[in-house]
């Protein structure tokens, strides 16, 4: 983490005079766009089939940006419909030795995620493996939001079995999608998700994104709605960071000031901080394209 930190006055250069030219240090690599979830704040699952990059194909990319991303997120759709996944992590791990691989995952496929997460640990020994349940709510109002019936129970068998993995360099975390769905019941959501105990816990605002094909769905919560729901969370974090890894420590250091910025961003509907999209971080597409 501090040697990704000492490079930050040199992105700065780079966005305001073009020199010296920086790769990305924060990767996004959208390995397939198919999912098996329904997801009501997502219709990335809705997209047609492209024909996605194969293994070589992703070991040459990262070939090419060498030791630059500190930050991998393998994501999708469901990242691991992708049984060559640990291969893809193994290439990125050999090649680019990030600081973090985060995967996040709906966490119906059970033993077929167990089983790569411990391949990837095992491949990835100095790096920090981050793996997010997705839980947008408890029970069968999770369900309902996901889409498919029985999948909060699935998703807690995973993790319960990611639990039992003797694996030092794995980080178990919760993340939450807030929306229009669940943002009138976050503290109970939360407290009941927090009785899991996960080493991080995360959330983000659900948008309307051309890529998850969710313009005009309409969503995102209202700024009064969310600060609300955030100034909620903000006091827990306060109170108490879940999980004692150092990984978990940085990324809800981070997190604080996201939400903090999130809230302006609704109130004022306006760029808040100078974007480094393009810069900092890039996302890279199943079929390749690369998004800012």
């Amino acid at each position: 983490m501090f040697s990704a930190m000492l490079k930050v006055p040199l992105y700065w250069s780079f966005r305001r005079w073009g020199w010296p030219p920086m790769l990305p240090m924060n990767i996004t690599a959208s390995v397939t766009y198919r999912c098996n979830s329904r997801c009501r704040t997502c219709n990335v699952w809705r997209r047609e089939r492209v024909d996605e990059l194969s293994t070589e194909e992703w070991d040459r990319i990262f070939r090419s940006l060498g030791r630059a991303p500190f930050w991998i997120t393998f994501s999708g759709g469901e990242p691991f419909l992708r049984a060559d996944l640990p291969d893809i992590c193994r290439s990125a791990y050999e090649h680019c030795r990030p600081g973090i691989i985060n995967i996040p995952t709906n966490g119906l496929l059970g033993e077929r995620i167990v089983s790569a997460v411990a391949r990837i640990c095992q491949s990835c020994p100095r790096t920090s493996i981050v793996v997010n349940l997705s839980l947008d709510h408890v029970g069968e109002e999770h369900d309902r939001i996901r889409g498919v019936p029985g999948n909060f129970q699935r998703a807690v068998a995973t993790y319960h079995a990611l639990r039992k993995l003797a694996a030092p360099n794995l980080t178990l975390g919760i993340h939450t999608v807030i929306s229009v769905f669940n943002v009138a019941d976050f503290p109970r959501l939360y407290r009941e998700l927090m009785e899991l105990r996960p080493d991080s816990y995360i959330t983000e605002i659900a948008e309307e994104r051309v890529e998850l094909d969710t313009v005009g769905t309409g969503i995102t919560p209202t700024a009064e709605q969310y600060a609300q729901a955030i100034g909620f969370l903000l006091e827990e974090m306060r109170r108490k960071t879940p999980g004692a890894s150092p990984v978990a420590r940085i990324a809800q250091a981070f997190r604080r000031e996201y939400y903090r910025l999130v809230v302006r961003w609704l109130q004022e509907q306006t760029q808040i901080i100078p974007c480094y999209a393009g810069f900092a971080s890039a996302q890279i597409a199943p079929q390749g394209d690369v998004w800012t």
